[in-house]
Protein backbone atom coordinates (compact mmCIF):
# COMPACT_ATOMS: atom_id res chain seq x y z
CA UNK A 1 0.00 0.00 0.00
CA UNK A 2 2.92 2.54 0.65
CA UNK A 3 4.29 1.31 -2.80
CA UNK A 4 1.15 2.52 -4.18
CA UNK A 5 0.52 5.67 -2.41
CA UNK A 6 4.39 6.87 -3.01
CA UNK A 7 3.87 5.97 -7.25
CA UNK A 8 0.39 8.23 -7.02
CA UNK A 9 2.46 10.96 -5.49
CA UNK A 10 5.14 10.32 -7.62
CA UNK A 11 2.81 10.54 -10.81
CA UNK A 12 0.92 13.93 -9.12
CA UNK A 13 4.22 15.66 -8.49
CA UNK A 14 5.59 14.86 -12.52
CA UNK A 15 2.62 16.12 -13.47
CA UNK A 16 1.99 19.54 -11.22
CA UNK A 17 5.59 20.01 -10.37
CA UNK A 18 4.57 20.50 -6.86
CA UNK A 19 2.39 18.50 -4.78
CA UNK A 20 -0.25 20.49 -1.20
CA UNK A 21 0.93 17.57 0.52
CA UNK A 22 0.44 17.82 4.59
CA UNK A 23 3.96 17.84 6.37
CA UNK A 24 4.13 17.96 9.82
CA UNK A 25 4.94 21.09 10.94
CA UNK A 26 6.84 19.86 13.91
CA UNK A 27 8.95 17.92 11.28
CA UNK A 28 12.75 19.22 11.52
CA UNK A 29 13.23 19.63 7.19
CA UNK A 30 16.95 20.46 8.08
CA UNK A 31 17.28 16.85 9.45
CA UNK A 32 14.94 15.46 7.23
CA UNK A 33 16.51 16.28 4.25
CA UNK A 34 20.16 15.20 5.65
CA UNK A 35 18.80 11.61 6.24
CA UNK A 36 17.19 11.03 2.79
CA UNK A 37 20.42 12.70 1.02
CA UNK A 38 22.49 9.53 3.20
CA UNK A 39 19.71 7.01 2.37
CA UNK A 40 19.58 7.70 -1.15
CA UNK A 41 22.99 8.91 -2.25
CA UNK A 42 21.52 12.17 -3.06
CA UNK A 43 23.01 15.30 -3.90
CA UNK A 44 21.68 18.73 -3.74
CA UNK A 45 23.15 21.54 -6.20
CA UNK A 46 21.91 25.20 -5.36
CA UNK A 47 21.83 28.33 -7.26
CA UNK A 48 22.88 31.13 -5.52
CA UNK A 49 19.62 32.87 -5.98
CA UNK A 50 17.96 30.05 -4.34
CA UNK A 51 16.17 30.85 -0.58
CA UNK A 52 18.84 31.07 2.50
CA UNK A 53 17.52 27.38 3.65
CA UNK A 54 18.12 25.82 0.63
CA UNK A 55 21.59 27.43 0.73
CA UNK A 56 22.16 26.21 3.77
CA UNK A 57 20.77 22.58 3.06
CA UNK A 58 22.53 22.42 -0.26
CA UNK A 59 26.09 20.05 -1.23
CA UNK A 60 27.08 22.95 -3.44
CA UNK A 61 26.00 26.36 -4.07
CA UNK A 62 27.24 28.25 -7.00
CA UNK A 63 26.27 30.08 -10.07
CA UNK A 64 25.82 28.49 -13.65
CA UNK A 65 29.76 27.67 -14.85
CA UNK A 66 30.33 25.97 -11.37
CA UNK A 67 27.02 24.37 -11.06
CA UNK A 68 27.60 22.73 -14.43
CA UNK A 69 30.67 21.51 -13.15
CA UNK A 70 29.49 20.00 -10.38
CA UNK A 71 26.60 18.27 -12.52
CA UNK A 72 29.42 16.47 -14.93
CA UNK A 73 31.23 15.19 -11.94
CA UNK A 74 28.17 14.18 -9.43
CA UNK A 75 28.76 10.59 -8.01
CA UNK A 76 25.62 10.60 -6.29
CA UNK A 77 22.60 8.23 -7.90
CA UNK A 78 20.17 11.45 -7.41
CA UNK A 79 20.95 14.92 -8.00
CA UNK A 80 18.40 17.16 -6.48
CA UNK A 81 18.64 20.70 -8.44
CA UNK A 82 17.33 23.98 -6.65
CA UNK A 83 17.30 25.92 -9.28
CA UNK A 84 15.24 26.61 -12.24
CA UNK A 85 14.17 24.13 -15.19
CA UNK A 86 17.06 24.63 -17.56
CA UNK A 87 19.59 24.08 -14.80
CA UNK A 88 18.04 20.93 -14.14
CA UNK A 89 17.75 20.00 -17.70
CA UNK A 90 21.79 20.80 -17.59
CA UNK A 91 22.46 18.52 -14.91
CA UNK A 92 20.31 15.63 -16.91
CA UNK A 93 22.01 16.25 -20.28
CA UNK A 94 25.47 15.59 -18.53
CA UNK A 95 24.49 12.91 -16.25
CA UNK A 96 21.58 10.91 -19.02
CA UNK A 97 21.75 7.55 -16.37
CA UNK A 98 21.68 9.28 -13.36
CA UNK A 99 17.62 10.55 -11.55
CA UNK A 100 17.91 14.48 -11.72
CA UNK A 101 15.07 16.17 -9.54
CA UNK A 102 13.78 19.34 -9.57
CA UNK A 103 11.33 20.87 -6.18
CA UNK A 104 8.58 22.78 -8.53
CA UNK A 105 8.47 21.68 -12.12
CA UNK A 106 6.97 25.29 -12.48
CA UNK A 107 10.36 27.01 -11.89
CA UNK A 108 11.30 28.41 -15.20
CA UNK A 109 13.26 30.92 -16.48
CA UNK A 110 12.14 34.54 -18.45
CA UNK A 111 15.22 34.34 -20.16
CA UNK A 112 14.69 30.83 -21.23
CA UNK A 113 11.47 31.62 -22.24
CA UNK A 114 12.13 34.62 -24.46
CA UNK A 115 14.31 32.33 -27.02
CA UNK A 116 11.68 30.20 -28.70
CA UNK A 117 13.35 27.39 -30.28
CA UNK A 118 10.97 27.54 -33.60
CA UNK A 119 11.48 30.94 -33.34
CA UNK A 120 15.17 30.96 -33.19
CA UNK A 121 15.84 28.40 -35.67
CA UNK A 122 14.59 30.91 -38.52
CA UNK A 123 16.69 33.29 -36.82
CA UNK A 124 19.91 31.21 -37.41
CA UNK A 125 18.76 30.46 -40.65
CA UNK A 126 19.73 34.35 -41.38
CA UNK A 127 23.21 34.35 -40.89
CA UNK A 128 24.22 30.84 -42.39
CA UNK A 129 27.84 31.34 -41.83
CA UNK A 130 27.90 32.39 -38.37
CA UNK A 131 28.45 29.93 -35.36
CA UNK A 132 26.25 30.49 -32.39
CA UNK A 133 27.14 30.88 -28.88
CA UNK A 134 24.39 30.65 -26.37
CA UNK A 135 24.40 32.00 -22.70
CA UNK A 136 23.47 28.91 -20.41
CA UNK A 137 20.35 30.24 -19.65
CA UNK A 138 18.43 28.69 -22.83
CA UNK A 139 16.31 25.52 -23.10
CA UNK A 140 17.85 21.94 -23.86
CA UNK A 141 16.20 23.02 -27.43
CA UNK A 142 18.28 25.94 -27.62
CA UNK A 143 21.33 24.24 -26.92
CA UNK A 144 20.89 21.77 -29.67
CA UNK A 145 21.15 24.72 -31.98
CA UNK A 146 24.28 26.04 -30.42
CA UNK A 147 27.70 25.62 -31.46
CA UNK A 148 29.06 26.57 -27.96
CA UNK A 149 27.53 27.11 -24.52
CA UNK A 150 28.51 30.15 -22.08
CA UNK A 151 28.29 31.53 -18.76
CA UNK A 152 28.58 34.93 -17.75
CA UNK A 153 31.46 33.94 -15.50
CA UNK A 154 33.48 32.63 -18.84
CA UNK A 155 31.46 34.41 -21.92
CA UNK A 156 34.52 36.36 -22.73
CA UNK A 157 37.10 33.47 -22.38
CA UNK A 158 34.43 31.42 -24.86
CA UNK A 159 34.32 34.44 -27.41
CA UNK A 160 37.66 35.00 -27.22
CA UNK A 161 38.34 31.33 -28.14
CA UNK A 162 36.81 32.13 -31.55
CA UNK A 163 38.70 33.40 -34.09
CA UNK A 164 38.31 37.28 -34.95
CA UNK A 165 37.08 36.98 -38.41
CA UNK A 166 34.57 33.85 -37.84
CA UNK A 167 31.10 35.82 -37.31
CA UNK A 168 28.80 34.79 -34.06
CA UNK A 169 25.32 35.03 -33.15
CA UNK A 170 24.61 35.23 -29.36
CA UNK A 171 21.29 34.43 -27.51
CA UNK A 172 19.62 34.94 -25.63
CA UNK A 173 20.16 38.06 -23.45
CA UNK A 174 20.83 40.88 -25.26
CA UNK A 175 22.29 42.93 -22.22
CA UNK A 176 25.10 40.67 -21.71
CA UNK A 177 25.27 40.25 -25.51
CA UNK A 178 26.15 43.90 -25.98
CA UNK A 179 28.32 44.09 -22.58
CA UNK A 180 30.57 41.64 -24.29
CA UNK A 181 30.44 43.17 -27.71
CA UNK A 182 32.36 46.00 -25.42
CA UNK A 183 34.68 44.06 -23.86
CA UNK A 184 35.88 42.01 -26.71
CA UNK A 185 35.32 44.82 -29.41
CA UNK A 186 33.14 41.88 -31.45
CA UNK A 187 30.25 42.75 -33.88
CA UNK A 188 28.03 40.09 -32.33
CA UNK A 189 24.43 39.46 -33.67
CA UNK A 190 21.91 39.72 -30.48
CA UNK A 191 19.13 38.04 -30.00
CA UNK A 192 16.33 40.26 -28.23
CA UNK A 193 15.73 38.37 -25.07
CA UNK A 194 16.42 39.78 -21.78
CA UNK A 195 15.60 38.33 -17.39
CA UNK A 196 13.27 39.95 -15.62
CA UNK A 197 14.87 40.48 -12.74
CA UNK A 198 17.76 42.03 -14.25
CA UNK A 199 16.33 44.26 -16.40
CA UNK A 200 14.16 45.95 -13.44
CA UNK A 201 16.78 47.87 -11.49
CA UNK A 202 16.12 51.63 -11.47
CA UNK A 203 18.85 53.82 -12.31
CA UNK A 204 17.15 56.77 -10.84
CA UNK A 205 16.36 55.11 -7.39
CA UNK A 206 20.21 53.39 -7.18
CA UNK A 207 20.96 57.33 -7.73
CA UNK A 208 19.52 58.63 -4.85
CA UNK A 209 20.65 55.57 -3.05
CA UNK A 210 23.74 55.80 -3.37
CA UNK A 211 23.54 59.69 -2.28
CA UNK A 212 22.46 58.63 1.07
CA UNK A 213 25.13 55.93 1.05
CA UNK A 214 28.21 57.42 -0.97
CA UNK A 215 30.79 55.18 0.98
CA UNK A 216 28.63 52.11 -1.21
CA UNK A 217 30.06 50.62 -4.16
CA UNK A 218 27.94 49.77 -7.10
CA UNK A 219 28.23 45.99 -7.72
CA UNK A 220 26.02 44.63 -11.04
CA UNK A 221 25.50 41.73 -12.98
CA UNK A 222 26.27 41.91 -16.87
CA UNK A 223 22.53 40.93 -17.29
CA UNK A 224 21.71 43.94 -16.64
CA UNK A 225 20.96 47.22 -19.05
CA UNK A 226 23.52 49.64 -19.94
CA UNK A 227 22.98 52.52 -18.00
CA UNK A 228 23.39 50.33 -14.82
CA UNK A 229 26.35 48.84 -15.55
CA UNK A 230 27.73 52.21 -16.87
CA UNK A 231 27.72 53.57 -13.10
CA UNK A 232 28.99 50.37 -11.47
CA UNK A 233 32.56 49.76 -9.96
CA UNK A 234 32.66 46.17 -10.74
CA UNK A 235 30.69 44.14 -13.14
CA UNK A 236 30.95 40.53 -12.86
CA UNK A 237 28.67 36.83 -12.61
CA UNK A 238 27.37 35.99 -9.37
CA UNK A 239 30.37 34.03 -8.12
CA UNK A 240 32.52 37.21 -9.35
CA UNK A 241 30.42 39.55 -7.32
CA UNK A 242 30.68 37.21 -4.17
CA UNK A 243 34.53 37.15 -4.52
CA UNK A 244 34.72 41.01 -5.35
CA UNK A 245 33.18 41.45 -1.78
CA UNK A 246 35.09 39.21 -0.12
CA UNK A 247 38.55 40.45 -1.40
CA UNK A 248 37.80 44.13 -1.95
CA UNK A 249 38.55 46.75 0.94
CA UNK A 250 35.21 48.63 0.78
CA UNK A 251 32.73 47.97 3.52
CA UNK A 252 29.21 48.20 1.78
CA UNK A 253 28.04 47.71 -1.52
CA UNK A 254 24.63 48.08 -3.78
CA UNK A 255 24.24 44.85 -5.25
CA UNK A 256 22.31 44.76 -8.49
CA UNK A 257 21.24 41.52 -9.07
CA UNK A 258 18.91 38.92 -7.62
CA UNK A 259 18.62 39.36 -3.74
CA UNK A 260 19.23 35.69 -2.87
CA UNK A 261 23.38 35.97 -3.69
CA UNK A 262 23.27 38.69 -0.15
CA UNK A 263 22.85 35.44 2.48
CA UNK A 264 26.29 34.42 0.91
CA UNK A 265 27.88 37.42 0.67
CA UNK A 266 26.29 38.31 4.05
CA UNK A 267 28.30 34.74 5.62
CA UNK A 268 31.60 35.44 4.00
CA UNK A 269 31.71 39.27 5.52
CA UNK A 270 29.24 39.93 8.49
CA UNK A 271 31.50 43.15 9.16
CA UNK A 272 30.23 44.16 5.71
CA UNK A 273 26.68 46.06 4.65
CA UNK A 274 24.93 44.68 1.61
CA UNK A 275 22.21 47.30 0.15
CA UNK A 276 20.08 44.80 -2.50
CA UNK A 277 19.61 47.60 -5.88
CA UNK A 278 16.12 48.95 -5.75
CA UNK A 279 14.15 47.67 -8.39
CA UNK A 280 11.84 50.27 -10.44
CA UNK A 281 8.61 49.25 -9.12
CA UNK A 282 7.13 49.43 -5.88
CA UNK A 283 7.91 46.61 -4.68
CA UNK A 284 10.69 46.56 -2.16
CA UNK A 285 12.57 43.67 -3.79
CA UNK A 286 13.99 42.34 -6.06
CA UNK A 287 13.19 38.35 -6.01
CA UNK A 288 13.37 36.05 -9.16
CA UNK A 289 9.69 34.70 -9.08
CA UNK A 290 10.75 31.38 -10.78
CA UNK A 291 13.75 30.42 -8.42
CA UNK A 292 11.76 31.67 -5.18
CA UNK A 293 9.54 28.66 -6.07
CA UNK A 294 11.42 26.01 -4.76
CA UNK A 295 11.15 25.73 -1.23
CA UNK A 296 12.80 23.33 1.97
CA UNK A 297 9.18 21.99 1.96
CA UNK A 298 9.27 20.92 -1.47
CA UNK A 299 12.53 20.18 -1.67
CA UNK A 300 11.85 18.00 1.28
CA UNK A 301 9.12 16.23 -0.91
CA UNK A 302 10.62 15.96 -4.04
CA UNK A 303 13.71 14.00 -1.97
CA UNK A 304 11.06 11.85 -0.52
CA UNK A 305 8.49 10.91 -3.65
CA UNK A 306 11.82 11.40 -6.30
CA UNK A 307 9.83 13.46 -8.15
CA UNK A 308 9.34 15.64 -10.50
CA UNK A 309 12.24 14.00 -12.32
CA UNK A 310 13.30 15.76 -15.43
CA UNK A 311 13.31 13.82 -18.70
CA UNK A 312 14.89 13.97 -22.11
CA UNK A 313 14.59 12.31 -25.63
CA UNK A 314 18.21 11.09 -25.93
CA UNK A 315 18.82 13.02 -29.31
CA UNK A 316 17.78 15.82 -27.96
CA UNK A 317 20.36 15.25 -25.08
CA UNK A 318 23.21 14.47 -27.45
CA UNK A 319 22.72 17.54 -29.06
CA UNK A 320 22.52 20.12 -26.01
CA UNK A 321 25.82 18.11 -24.84
CA UNK A 322 27.73 18.97 -27.36
CA UNK A 323 28.27 22.93 -26.62
CA UNK A 324 28.12 21.99 -23.14
CA UNK A 325 31.43 20.11 -23.86
CA UNK A 326 32.91 22.83 -25.93
CA UNK A 327 32.45 25.31 -22.58
CA UNK A 328 33.53 22.91 -20.25
CA UNK A 329 36.63 22.03 -22.18
CA UNK A 330 37.27 25.96 -23.13
CA UNK A 331 36.98 26.78 -19.34
CA UNK A 332 39.64 23.91 -18.64
CA UNK A 333 41.89 25.00 -21.03
CA UNK A 334 41.75 28.64 -19.47
CA UNK A 335 41.87 27.90 -16.16
CA UNK A 336 38.45 29.03 -14.93
CA UNK A 337 37.48 25.65 -13.78
CA UNK A 338 39.36 22.34 -12.58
Amino acid sequence: MADINIANAQLELGKKGFLDLAIDPTMDLFKEIARLKKEKNAIVLAHYYQEADIQDVADYIGDSLGLAQQAEKAQADIIVFAGVHFMAETAKILNPTKKVLLPDLNAGCSLADSAPADLFKKFKAKYPDHIVISYINCTADIKALSDIICTSGNAEKIIESVPAETPIIFAPDKNLGAYLNKKTGRKMVLWNGACMVHEIFSLEKISKLKLRHPEAKVIAHPECEEPILRIADFIGSTTQLLKYTQQDSGQAYIVATETGILHQMQKASPEKNFIPAPPDNSCACNDCPHMKLNTLEKLYLCMEYEAPEILMEENLRLAAKKPIDRMLAISRAAGLIG
